[in-house]
């Protein structure tokens, strides 16, 4: 476990920061990106526990605990006979996220259009939650171009996203509540 003693460190004083093999990178290298943009979804998602029932409340608690695992995934390079064994996001996550999906999707009419991020709070705020999730995952997916990274890590914030947007639909009363998008207007 992790034990923090010091919140300062001033280690990163000079615009450096390290990641979790001890190794130094630019704050603003792709890899910090990548998991900052995470970082920032999992604070949305916090945010949006705050209007949620009980029952969405436990799933998000749970994603929120992932987001830290996928965190730890990304700031630990893929390197061979690692000194540490690295903390990755564990296998069956994403089909995790699925059978969420299809569960609450079950239950909510077809789209006919597309619907504005909008509605009440719950679905407000899983919407910013949803758009901060796609962020991150654009940035993870130009680090994989340019880094080897776990291919869970991309899988699982795809499905992160699809689940953040049926579960704002869930919350706008089973989408009956849906802001639908008037083109033109």
């Amino acid at each position: 476990m992790v034990r923090l003693t010091k919140i300062y460190t001033k280690t990163g004083d000079k615009g450096d920061t390290g990641l979790g093999d001890g190794s130094r990178v630019a704050k603003h290298d792709l890899r910090v990106e990548a998991y900052g943009t995470v970082d920032e979804a999992n604070a949305v998602i916090g945010l949006a526990r705050l209007h949620v029932d009980d029952e969405l409340d436990v799933i998000l608690a749970r994603i929120q605990n992932d987001l830290f695992d996928v965190g730890a995934d990304l700031c630990t390079p893929i390197v061979e006979n690692p000194k540490y064994p690295p903390l990755r996001l564990a296998e069956g996550k994403t089909v995790e996220l699925e059978q969420e999906i299809d569960r609450f999707n079950a239950d909510i009419p077809s789209l006919r259009s597309f619907i504005l991020p909008a509605g009440n709070a719950a679905a407000t705020h899983l919407h910013h939650a949803r758009t901060v999730t796609r962020r991150a995952e654009r940035i993870i997916a130009q680090l994989q171009e340019e880094q080897d990274i776990s291919r869970l890590v991309l899988e699982y914030m795809n499905r992160l996203s699809d689940l953040l947007f049926v579960l704002a639909r869930h919350a706008n009363n089973q989408g009956k509540d849906d802001v639908l998008w008037v083109p033109g207007e």
